[in-house]
């Protein structure tokens, strides 16, 4: 009972808890703002009502996510100075820096400017309004950049040196932690997975209303725009993907033979679909394979040589000392399985839902059914075809909102504990990271009160969230469809409140 209690296994429940929680507001974020720009430059080209009740409709669910994702990543940044007190000592230097760009150059950034665009759609012309969300877009990217090169250096650590005399990691090279091939890979898959996310949510919401005969022409847009989005973030995603294992093979081959349960090095190594073992005993009861193909995944050869477990284990002991270097081979394993597999769903998802709407998609129609003519929503041009399998597609339309969220939460899950027992990655050990002061009791009660308020967060993001879902676009009034054409908008309305968009 002391060592599942024990202040380590605590602190990492905790900060595993809220940085999950908190990543499933990150991906909406960047990838809504994006989206909402998207929409709202369709509208300021073509001047047509419906991208603009469209622009007002996702940006107001996109506000209440990054409102939502501030919230609960603020306490991200207390607990290093909560539980990880040595790791903020050991390497502060180093880890704060990018987090320090990002709170002065991104979020200020991306909070000034998303200021300018809730309160600005009467007193600003639309151009100038437009650029307003195109730079809370791109500050969310920045953000997101900062963040995933400091976690990235804790994955390879790169540009320090260690001062014995201080006990401490200094930064030497900022650029270097900024360009490593391992910010960039890793940044470039959670990018296409935010905006596969973010394509997805589209769907999902489209077809919600398309499914009930409202909002037709909002919603057949949005969910063209969805549907394109996830195809072309799935295919990147995957790209992505296949970088980033390349990059820890070389870098870590521990989590890579994790991911696979391959226990033993092997040439060619096989991509495992199924396995079950016994992990004290390191090997497979049972396993089902594909030959060579982590061999070619690994490093683009079917033949080329993967450490195992063992290999490594070993390796690692004799470069650090005694102790076991494996991570919790269950959780590296499935969680790597369930990533693709949600995230690869939403891809084949997107790409059946293109090849269905290819023509004259959704185009409400009158059809015979038995003796009754019924309003019908056509998927494509075979109207008997679209009669029995329309139902269906909305269906799992739907369900795909929820895919690639699950996807990313198992990613972060097997990004983090693959690199166990390393904090910093071959430097610092999360064993050593922990604050030294801080008893089990509390611990346990910040993680308590956390998880309970995040659940209390999770009620009331969900329910504002089915309120404006449900509400659909908003009608739209004279000041929306004839903004200022200067800064200020009439003078005659300066003394006027300002106008929320919302």
């Amino acid at each position: 009972m002391e060592l599942a209690l024990a202040p380590e296994t605590l602190a990492r429940w905790q900060f595993g808890i809220t940085t999950v929680y908190h990543f499933l507001f990150v991906p909406l974020t960047i990838s809504l703002a994006a989206l909402t720009a998207g929409l709202q430059t369709a509208w300021v080209r073509t001047e047509k009502e419906k991208y603009l009740r469209a622009t007002k409709f996702w940006g107001k669910l996109f506000l209440i996510n990054i409102a939502m994702g501030v919230v609960t990543g603020i306490v991200q940044e207390f607990q290093f100075g909560m539980n990880w007190s040595d790791y903020s000592r050991f390497v502060g230097d180093i880890f704060g820096a990018p987090l320090a760009f990002e709170a002065l150059i991104a979020f200020f950034f991306e909070s000034t400017f998303i200021g300018l665009w809730i309160f600005g759609w009467d007193k600003l012309p639309k151009k100038i309004h437009l650029a307003c969300i195109w730079m809370v877009s791109i500050g969310t990217i920045l953000s997101a950049y900062f963040i995933l090169a400091a976690n990235s250096w804790m994955q390879h650590p790169v540009g320090y040196k260690i001062d014995k005399a201080r006990g401490r990691a200094e930064l030497t090279d900022f650029w270097a932690v900024l360009t490593q091939n391992t910010a960039l890979s890793q940044a470039f898959h959670t990018l296409s997975a935010a905006f596969l996310t973010g394509g997805a949510f589209m769907v999902g919401i489209a077809a919600y209303h398309l499914a009930r005969k409202k909002h037709i022409r909002e919603m057949k847009t949005s969910l063209r725009v969805g549907l394109v989005t996830v195809a072309i973030a799935g295919l990147l995603t995957a790209v992505s993907g296949d970088t980033l294992g390349k990059v820890m093979f070389k870098q870590q081959p521990m989590k890579m033979a994790s991911a696979e349960a391959l226990w033993d090095g092997q040439k060619p190594a096989p991509f495992s679909i199924f396995a079950y073992g016994d992990v004290e005993k390191g090997h497979n009861t049972v396993a089902i394979e594909i030959p060579g193909l982590l061999s070619f995944l690994a490093d683009d050869n079917f033949t080329s040589y993967v450490p195992g477990i063992n290999d490594v284990n070993k390796a690692e002991q004799q470069k650090f000392g005694p102790g076991d270097y494996r991570p919790n081979i269950p959780v590296a394993f499935w969680g790597f399985r369930w990533m693709i597999g949600f995230g690869m769903a939403s891809f084949a998802i997107g790409l059946a839902g293109l090849w269905l709407t290819r023509k004259k998609f959704l185009l409400p129609q009158h059809l015979r059914v038995g003796e009754d003519e019924v309003p019908h929503l056509v998927l494509f041009k075979n109207k008997a075809l679209s009669t029995k399998l329309s139902p269906w597609y909305w269906r799992i339309a739907t369900w795909t909102l929820a895919f690639p969220l699950i996807a990313n939460s198992w990613g972060w899950i097997f990004t983090e504990t693959g690199r166990q027992p390393w904090a910093v990655y071959g430097v610092l050990q999360t064993r050593d990271a922990v604050s030294p002061g801080v008893s089990q009791g509390e611990v346990l009660t910040s993680m308590i009160v956390f998880t309970s308020l995040y659940a209390i967060l999770a009620v009331i993001e969900v329910k504002l969230l089915t309120k404006y879902v449900k509400a659909g676009p908003p009608e739209l009034t004279e000041a929306d469809l004839n903004p200022p054409t200067k800064i200020g908008g009439d003078t005659r309305d300066a003394d006027k409140p300002m106008a929320f968009s919302y």
